[in-house]
């Protein structure tokens, strides 16, 4: 999906056709060019310091690029790579990594210096809500539209996501869904693919899965679009496969003051006193990791939630794990949670 032609060039063409290709990027940090045989697969790369060192040994601007490009060039293969390989480039200052194809294409191009990682990921953004307790500010706008800062709160998600690598987008709508389509698109201008699951009626929080096709990868992540969060979806992943989980819940502690001395009790016996304790708890944070063949197990075309998806899976005795969201996490629900979001947004990263 990335727009990476203007990195490509043909193994056939000259060095000075590469140097005029390059001297285009002399504002951008990318200077790199990958080659291409005359049947589009990647043969090697080449840059400008490539060039200066083979005009210092001889070489020709008229030469085929071919004569002083790079053969052993760094890749990974697209569906077949380890988030360790990742992770390893950018330790390297690796900033430019082609993705390859079984035929040694190239399928799309990494940058770290504008995303973390690549998760191989599908994305499903439940959109269909009505917003009711948002009214009057949803009488016209669908809640996932209403603005957080410069942008509207399922932008903000889906621009974090995409830091994270995730091209492959599925919003299910209902309530004003000709408005979000027309905002949102098909996702071309931010080079990701957006396709929209219509839900002709209410289907619970995860329902309209059971109406989508297919999806591209053997995990999903399906989140409520009204959030508003920096999410580590990288470590909300390892952690998922880790587990090995069916169903991995994302979760944010809840905090219980107790106002009164509690009694700790055996047998109707006092055992201790605890004067005013806190007690922690974690709350359901509307994101899931979940694997693909789990969603076999939710109704077609009936209303269901995705707790009732937890249940069940547990009742079947499919692993369900908990991630713990250590950062930034607000529920956008009410006018008191939209105020707090649009002071927060001043104040937080969400595209670290």
């Amino acid at each position: 999906m990335n727009k990476f032609s203007e990195n490509t060039i043909y193994d056939y063409q000259t060095v000075r056709e590469a140097l005029a290709r390059l001297d285009k990027f002399a504002l951008k940090i990318n200077l790199t060019l990958f080659v291409l045989s005359k049947e589009d697969k990647l043969v090697g790369t080449i840059t400008d310091g490539d060039i200066r060192r083979g005009l210092l040994a001889g070489d020709n601007l008229g030469d085929p690029i071919s004569k002083i490009m790079h053969t052993q060039f760094r890749f990974i293969k697209k569906n077949n790579y380890t988030l360790d390989q990742l992770s390893e480039f950018r330790k390297k200052g690796i900033s430019l990594v082609p993705v390859l194809d079984d035929e040694g294409k190239i399928d799309r191009v990494i940058s770290f210096r504008d995303q973390i990682t690549l998760l191989p990921l599908d994305v499903v953004l439940m959109a269909g809500g009505i917003g009711e307790r948002l009214k009057p500010l949803t009488d016209n706008i669908p809640k996932p539209l209403l603005p957080i800062g410069d942008k509207p709160i399922i932008e903000h998600n889906i621009d974090r996501l995409i830091r994270f690598g995730v091209d492959q987008f599925i919003i299910a709508v209902r309530h004003m869904s000709e408005k979000i389509e027309s905002y949102l698109g098909n996702g071309s201008e931010k080079n990701i693919n957006i396709q929209y699951q219509k839900e002709d009626k209410p289907m619970g929080t995860i329902g309209a899965l059971s109406q989508v096709p297919n999806f591209q990868h053997n995990a999903i992540i399906v989140m409520n679009s009204d959030l508003l969060t920096n999410i580590d979806y990288e470590d909300f992943y390892k952690k998922f496969l880790e587990d090995d989980a069916s169903i991995c819940v994302a979760s944010v502690p809840y905090k219980i003051n107790v106002p009164y001395a509690i009694m700790e009790l055996e047998n109707n016996t006092i055992t201790s006193l605890k004067e005013k304790p806190t007690y922690t708890y974690y709350a359901n944070a509307g994101i899931y990791l979940i694997k693909k063949e789990v969603l076999s197990l939710i109704p077609k075309n009936e209303k269901f939630d995705a707790t009732e998806l937890i249940e069940l899976a547990i009742k079947k005795n499919m692993k369900v794990s908990t991630y713990p969201i250590l950062g930034y996490w607000l529920d956008i629900g009410k006018h008191e949670d939209y105020k707090k979001a649009q002071e927060d947004i001043k104040h937080i990263n969400l595209y670290n």
